[in-house]
């Protein structure tokens, strides 16, 4: 692997693996990272409907699998590796992955956010099998289905009022008896006579694993103890995302929920470095949409690289 990059590329979901395309069809040899999580949110989906281009759909990890596929072709190079530690003080930065140091022009950020998940065991497992964290990407599964959103913030409302286009009834289950969301979200939702309440709960557990689909979940009451069981086939958990900028504390600008705060498109607030995706997206959180940041992202460092001066472009030895 070469020691001195013009592009390198930390993340391999949608933003990441956009930019790499764009990047190689650019002549510029970009490196992405693809980290311990390769792929990003869309490992952990099952069918994809809302990507353009494929009509009748597309397993997300075979949707991820192309891409790769696609931005290898055109001559990225791809590496698995854990980014420990980056020094954006420096032309070029530094990056320590693994056991090699690299060295970059250009930085592209495309590391996502994580969604909050409950802890459950089952959580997991029926994870792309009836339990969700994204109502927009899946909610036309539940057509005429029962459903339960977790959460009492303006996402979880957002979320369950959405989600009354497709399902027959959803239950907002909530720990306490007071929301957290914004008056005009709690109106809206008090109003819809699609969603019920169900307070001071606490999801104990989603059934049922041995079957492989959600079909009720477990709630606790937070009062008096008692357990109930209520019939759902889809459990969307709204509890909040975390966007994964650990690594870059300190060195680059981000607002108080940690995401990445980006400004003319994709740039930060230091020179050559970009970031693309979910990173630095708290709104959309789509697949395209990153996808469309990530094509943005390349073209960004692209055009940075070209008022780079040329004695930048040495080979750094060490």
């Amino acid at each position: 692997m070469t020691p001195h990059r013009n592009v390198t590329i930390i993340g391999s979901g949608p933003a990441g693996l956009t930019a790499a395309l764009y990047s190689a069809r650019a002549n510029l040899k970009p490196l992405l990272i693809e980290g311990l999580e390769a792929g990003g949110q869309l490992m952990l989906t099952t069918m994809v409907e809302n990507f353009p281009g494929f009509r009748d759909g597309i397993m997300g990890p075979e949707l991820m699998a192309d891409m790769r596929a696609q931005a290898e072709r055109f001559g990225t190079e791809i590496i698995q590796g854990n980014v420990s530690k980056v020094d954006l003080s420096r032309r070029p930065f530094k990056l320590d992955v693994s056991d090699t140091t690299v060295y970059t022009e250009t930085l592209i950020i495309a590391t996502g956010a994580s969604a909050r998940l409950l802890g459950l065991p089952a959580e997991r497992v029926l994870l792309g099998h009836g339990v969700s964290t994204c109502a927009t990407c899946d909610g036309f599964f539940f057509r005429g289905k029962p459903i339960a959103v977790i959460g009492g913030g303006d996402s979880a409302l957002e979320e369950a009022l959405f989600l009354t286009k497709f399902a027959s009834k959803v239950t907002l289950v909530h720990r306490r008896d007071v929301l957290r969301a914004s008056k005009i979200m709690q109106d809206k939702a008090f109003a819809n006579e699609k969603i019920e309440f169900a307070w001071n709960s606490e999801v104990q557990d989603i059934l049922d694993t041995s079957k492989g689909v959600v079909t009720g979940i477990l709630l606790r009451d937070t009062q008096t103890g008692a357990v109930a069981e209520v019939p759902v086939e889809g459990v969307f958990v709204a509890i909040g995302h975390i966007p994964n900028t650990a690594l870059f504390a300190h060195q680059l600008e981000m607002d108080d929920n940690g995401y990445l705060v980006t400004a003319q498109g994709t740039k930060t607030n230091v020179a050559g470095v970009f970031a693309c995706g979910d990173v630095q997206d708290h709104v959309y959180r789509q697949a395209i949409t990153a996808a469309g940041s990530g094509c943005m992202a390349a073209m960004d460092a692209e055009r940075y690289l070209d008022h780079v001066p040329t004695d930048l472009h040495t080979s750094v030895t060490t």
